[in-house]
């Protein structure tokens, strides 16, 4: 008697064998708490890893589904002998996700990312932080524990204003955008705060770095209240486009002839002063890229205010006014607040008025005087280029010394702030085929466990595009990218899809199974042998067949 069975691995074993590689099943469950009556099928570390592999799998199914998205995957290969899809199912993985929030969500993170980071050599020289915001839908049910988040209404970044919110932290370093820390805050928490708290816990824990550590962070890092902090870190940061000695400063750098070229599109000058009783150096940075955005920016603005002077003017010419004085006078508080425009007093016009209708007799005595602007409106182009030119241009602070970290250096670690936290990061945990672009579980402590569930996929996943990358460049070697030409810098997802159609074979003839792994190809060998041993094993593959 013959039976055949046909699962999919397809880039589900890449992952497995990268979670398996770090060591988490085993870090997770010497902390979190096991089933007391020992009567569960998996591990806490086991269901997060299901948790894992769900949220990779990139098929947008909620985690309320993960025993679906198992029922036809090879679950010895991905875990044990034994591991039913039956025991992911939303009980167990409740009861996990609040074993992580008893714990501590931003805790556990924090000590399994230094344990990777420690066995990876990431180097977290320089670490960017930042904030978002994720929506939640429906009804959220308040939560009985004092440290669980507030599900409210605050500003939103996902421009939802209509839903209720929470907002993450992230801290990531810029080598391979790899987390390094998180935490979960209310709704209607401000960056300012979250930044103050961030930075003084960051004091103690970078002063006992051996190694030099740069915090890295956009402008609501740098104000007056969080200064005391700062000053005890080596931060590199936006300055504020609301202080005034930011606009001085770019004024200045403007009109100077101390511009050096870093490349073809950008340009800075630096200028050394004391702002919050801080050493330091800012950076006026210009590029051609942000002139351009600012031009068209710059362009609508102009003809919005010129629009709505018009037909203010229009307005004012048809007014009467009893005296010169009152005229001169409106025509002063018309002049006030505009940017790009002046107006320019043509005349007053003194126009008669007559008793009585019609027209009047030639000897007609007037009544009155009536007195009415003549004006004309001009674009202050000294003024809308002064815009251009300050809207093209920011800057960056540091108190770093130029010894440790030169101008150029900061400016690109800067620039690395966007490409680390904001592609890498936000971008991923918001992406519509990683779980959900909207939280759906109700209670707050379970949707700080998910969100530690998804940082902890975003610290898998830029593990293994680390790894690949590496290997790539180690041995020489490149990816064929979407177009077919070779890349030495793949994004995992395209390797993930180059990976689709792997399948495990199980055919059973007289009561014994034989097992292969169908769909494999040159490339798809290739990718397996760059992920090391625990992969090569998951598809069956030796290492003289998985090695370039």
């Amino acid at each position: 008697m013959e039976n055949l069975q046909v699962s999919r691995l397809d880039h589900l074993g890449i992952i497995s064998g990268v979670i398996d590689d770090l060591g988490l099943v085993e870090s997770i469950d010497a902390r979190l708490q096991k089933d007391k009556n020992g009567l569960e099928e998996i591990s806490p570390g086991e269901a997060i890893k299901g948790m894992i592999l769900n949220g990779l799998g990139f098929v947008s199914k909620p985690l309320s589904l993960t025993p679906r998205f198992f029922q036809n995957k090879p679950l010895e290969l991905l875990f044990r002998n034994g591991v039913s899809a039956d025991d992911f199912n939303r009980f167990k993985l409740g009861r996990t996700l609040d074993h992580v929030f008893e714990y501590g969500t931003d805790k556990l993170f924090s000590e399994l990312s230094f344990d990777v980071c420690l066995k990876e050599g990431v180097e977290q020289r320089f670490n960017s932080e930042d904030t978002t915001t994720f929506s939640v839908t429906g009804d959220s049910y308040p939560d009985t524990d004092e440290h669980a988040v507030s599900v409210t209404h605050g500003y939103s970044k996902d421009h939802r204003p209509d839903l209720k919110q929470i907002v993450h932290e992230l801290m990531v370093s810029q080598d391979g955008g790899v987390p390094l820390q998180m935490k979960t805050w209310s709704g209607n928490e401000s960056d300012t705060v979250i930044f103050r708290e961030r930075t003084q816990a960051l004091v103690e824990q970078f002063g006992q770095s051996e190694l030099a550590r740069y915090l890295i962070a956009d402008s609501k890092l740098y104000d007056s209240g969080n200064a005391p902090h700062l000053s005890q870190l080596r931060f590199i940061t936006r300055i504020p486009s609301t202080l005034k000695q930011e606009r001085e400063v770019i004024s200045e750098a403007l009109m100077s002839d101390d511009w050096q070229r870093i490349d073809d599109d950008h340009r800075y000058v630096c200028k050394v002063l004391t702002h919050y009783d801080m050493e330091q150096r800012w950076l006026v940075v210009q590029s051609k890229g942000a002139l351009m955005r600012v031009e068209k920016t710059i362009s609508k603005r102009v003809l919005k205010e010129h629009e709505d002077l018009s037909a203010r003017l229009k307005k004012l010419a048809a007014t009467s006014f009893a005296c010169k004085e009152d005229a001169a006078s409106a025509f002063k508080k018309m002049n006030k607040g505009l940017r790009y425009h002046e107006i320019e007093l043509l005349s007053i016009n003194e126009i008669p008025y007559y008793a009585g209708k019609g027209r009047p007799k030639k000897d007609a005595i007037p009544e009155g005087i009536d007195y009415h602007l003549e004006t004309r409106v001009e674009k202050n182009e000294k003024a809308i280029e002064s815009a251009k030119e300050q809207g093209s241009c920011y800057v960056v602070g540091t108190n770093i010394e130029e010894s440790e970290l030169s101008n150029q250096d900061v400016i690109a670690a800067y620039k690395g702030q966007n490409t680390s936290i904001e592609n890498k990061g936000f971008r991923f945990l918001k992406d519509a085929l990683f779980f959900t672009n909207s939280l759906f579980i109700k209670k707050p402590s379970r949707i700080m466990g998910l969100l530690f569930i998804m940082t902890l996929s975003l610290l898998v996943y830029s593990i293994a595009q680390r790894r690949l990358r590496n290997k790539l460049a180690e041995q020489n070697e490149a990816l064929p990218n979407q177009i077919n030409l070779p890349s030495k810098q793949p994004t995992l997802r395209w390797v993930f899809q180059l990976m689709e159609g792997v399948n495990l074979v199980e055919i059973v003839i007289n009561g014994v199974c034989t097992r292969l792994i169908d769909g494999l190809c040159e490339l798809k060998r290739k990718i397996i042998g760059l992920f090391g041993e625990k992969v090569r094993s998951i598809y069956m593959q030796s290492a003289s067949l998985g090695d370039a």
